[in-house]
């Protein structure tokens, strides 16, 4: 007999970004390491770690600011923009003078 089914718990989302950006700091340390293994001069993976230094710090901005942008779409969703002097309902208090009546004149 399967076992009831409880409530899904409310866990945090996975800092994602993070873990991108620690596989590339580790990358840019191993694959160094690696290329001095196999007989690539030194400059040479010090110019290529280097590089990986430059590539994993730019895509660290880049992630960084889209979660940024992402957060900031979410606020708005949920308090979403009232629109110009913060007045509510759609055409309130718009137009010239009108009695509220619409019954034609004679």
């Amino acid at each position: 007999m399967p076992a009831p089914r409880t409530a899904p718990r409310n866990r945090p989302a996975p800092d994602t970004a993070s873990d991108v950006i620690r596989w590339a700091a580790f990358c840019c340390v191993l694959v160094p390491v690696v290329l001095v293994c196999y007989g690539i001069s030194l400059a040479a993976a010090i110019s290529t770690a280097l590089g990986l230094v430059a590539v994993t710090a730019a895509c660290r901005t880049l992630l960084r600011q889209s979660e940024r942008g992402a957060a900031r779409l979410r606020a708005e969703e949920i308090a979403p923009h009232r629109g110009r002097h913060s007045r509510t309902g759609t055409g309130a208090h718009r137009g010239g003078r009108h009695s509220g009546g619409h019954t034609p004149v004679d």
